[in-house]
């Protein structure tokens, strides 16, 4: 890129220098430009055609090139050049980097794994484990193969896969993937599927086979180059036979040159990735944009997506003599010492300093024990509440929040059922308002979430969306957006998680939350939302639709004033050096209107 830049700006200097013949030298300047900037087209061309007869725009550039130079227009020649350069340099800046979102998975593959065999647990990689071996899994370990928990009580996170944003309680008999993390008790499991067949595995081969998918879009100028080049050179040659004036067959070939057909597509790109950048998305797909303006359907993940991705106190309920105020001091008193994410968004959401505690104990997979004023306070499932007399009318308040896919905290005072907690992941404020413009500009919003089907509802009724399927691994949503572009729709997904990355890269276009989403999701996405402010998403379909609108008045002005021009070379009214001088004024003026794209907002 640094070379392509450097030969450009000697390539401009030496065209300047010969068009005001500033410097005495004992050749003409543009010849540079010729160099430097026309040789690696000419090689280009060269290298297409022999290898596999591949006629793109380069073809009859280089025609104009040596035709030029064979009649001394050495200017024509460099001019053409240089913005051909300049063109391809503008679409190079337009594509991503390679990205490391599958490598980064790798990474997520747990290495080793405690095994035990004969009454020893001994530490081997995670490759040799067999299905059957028994494997001990400790706090804040990688679990590293599919299996089943055969003892111990624990709280896994399963975001990797799930996207869950809470981390499931786990008991003996419950299954446990291989890519999750073990938060807090020590487990035995029984492995059940192990090496290529484990999750995170299946996971990553499903992000490479999702992005071997999703096919490239050709330029313009190169999708046409084959019937420009005969249109051209057929023109060209009539000329020159019919009127026996080989310079304006040159003229013909400098002025069909596809600069500003070139130039069309990645300066209105350019542009509206400038614009999209001012409003917090962050473009890596160069051709994103031109596929997000056909998008029909527009998938959604739900937990850091179209809500925050962290639990929050909803609501508090007292079925005792207690008040809600009390039961809340009580709770956030005996939760101030754990470290499981349910009882430290207890802790955060409280406004005020909890109270001191005694005795803690976390019994992992249930809940705390504290003593907090004199009083035993249990807070957490309902098997740590088990031993207590647990009222109907508790447990039935409950069921409702439960319903709506909240998760309930129990508090228990002196072995009293006291009342419960109620614990949310709230949706965004913007996203209602999202939702309803999107549907207003004729996208229809779909909700793909891996959680259960009553946390799905209780999200997308009030948001308004129609069309909701819960429960999704991520394999699951793969089949959902190949169904949906099976039926002739282009799809978007708006993901946050790892598990998302194979929905991303399967999507025509990917859009992951930058701000809280997984790096992984990020690498595997088209387009990063930085500031997760998802209420810009109708700002950036309609800015995708309005640079497509801006390419195809690019491409018809320029196409007009190529034919117009080569009417007048065939007449003998251009020269070469006016010629590439008129047409390349085009260029100017398909640049100037992209750039208006910069300035763009959506009425």
């Amino acid at each position: 890129m640094k070379k392509d830049i450097i030969f450009l700006v000697l390539g401009g200097i030496s065209l300047i220098i010969s068009l005001f013949d500033l410097v005495p030298l004992p050749f003409d300047a543009a010849w540079i430009a010729i160099i430097f900037c026309g040789i690696p087209i000419i090689m280009e061309a060269v290298t297409g055609l022999v290898t596999a007869f591949d006629i793109k725009a380069d073809v009859l550039v280089s025609l104009a090139l040596i035709a030029s130079v064979c009649i001394g227009e050495d200017f024509a020649a460099g001019e053409v050049a240089f913005i051909m350069q300049l063109g391809a340099l503008l679409e190079d800046l337009t594509v991503a980097k390679a990205r490391a979102g599958i490598e980064r998975l790798v990474h997520l593959t747990p290495r080793t794994a405690r095994v035990i065999r004969g009454g020893t647990e001994e530490i081997l990689p995670a490759e040799e484990v067999k299905v059957g071996d028994r494997i001990r899994v400790l706090p804040g370990e990688t679990v590293a193969v599919d299996g089943v928990i055969i003892s111990g009580q624990t709280s896994v996170n399963q975001a990797v896969m799930t996207g869950e944003s809470l981390p499931v309680d786990k008991a003996p008999g419950d299954e446990v993937a291989s890519g999750t993390v073990n938060q807090f008790g020590a487990f035995e499991m029984r492995a059940l599927k192990v090496g290529e067949d484990s999750s995170i595995q299946r996971m990553i081969r499903l992000v490479q086979s999702a992005d071997a998918g999703k096919a490239r879009i050709v330029g313009l100028a190169d999708r046409w180059a084959t019937w420009i080049v005969v249109i051209a050179l057929s023109a060209a040659g009539i000329t020159w036979i019919v009127t026996g004036e080989i310079i304006r067959a040159v003229t013909i070939l400098v002025v069909f040159c596809p600069c500003a057909l070139v130039l069309a597509t990645p300066t209105a790109i350019m542009a509206a990735i400038g614009n999209a950048t001012k409003h917090g998305f962050l473009v890596r797909e160069g051709d994103a944009l031109e596929r997000l303006s056909s998008v029909t359907k527009i998938t959604f993940d739900k937990t850091g997506t179209l809500t925050y991705g962290t639990p929050e106190v909803t609501a508090v309920k007292s079925v005792s003599d207690y008040t809600e105020e009390e039961i809340y001091f009580f709770a956030a008193a005996a939760e101030q010492m754990s470290e499981h994410p349910l009882g430290k968004a207890v802790v955060r959401c409280y406004r005020k300093k909890p109270a001191a505690c005694e005795d803690f104990q976390m019994r992992p997979g249930e809940g705390v024990t504290a003593t907090v004023c004199g009083k035993v306070v249990k807070a957490g499932n309902l098997k740590l509440l088990k031993e207590t007399l647990l009222s109907r009318t508790l447990a039935a308040g409950a069921g409702r929040y439960l319903n709506e896919g909240s998760t309930v905290i129990y508090v228990a005072v002196d072995d009293r059922p006291a009342g419960y907690l109620v614990l949310s992941d709230t949706v965004r404020e913007e996203s209602k308002d999202m939702i309803t413009e999107l549907d207003h500009i004729g996208v229809q919003p779909v909700l793909l979430t891996g959680d259960h089907q009553n946390a799905a509802d209780a999200i997308a009724a009030p948001l308004g969306i129609r069309e909701v399927h819960a429960d999704c691994l991520p394999e699951d949503k793969l089949k959902y957006i190949g169904a949906y572009q099976e039926k002739g729709n282009a799809v978007c997904m708006i993901g946050d998680g790892i598990n998302d990355a194979p929905a991303l890269k399967k999507a025509d276009v990917g859009i992951a939350m930058g701000g809280t989403g997984s790096d992984i999701a990020v690498d595997a996405a088209d387009i990063a939302l930085v500031d997760d402010e998802i209420r810009e998403l109708p700002h950036l379909l309609s800015l995708s639709r309005r640079m497509m609108t801006t390419i195809k008045v690019n491409l018809t002005f320029s196409m007009t004033l190529n034919f117009l021009a080569i009417a007048l070379a065939i007449t003998g009214l251009l020269g070469p050096v006016i010629g590439a001088l008129v047409h390349n004024a085009g260029s100017v003026l398909v640049i100037i209107n992209s750039a208006r794209l910069l300035k763009w907002k959506k009425c």
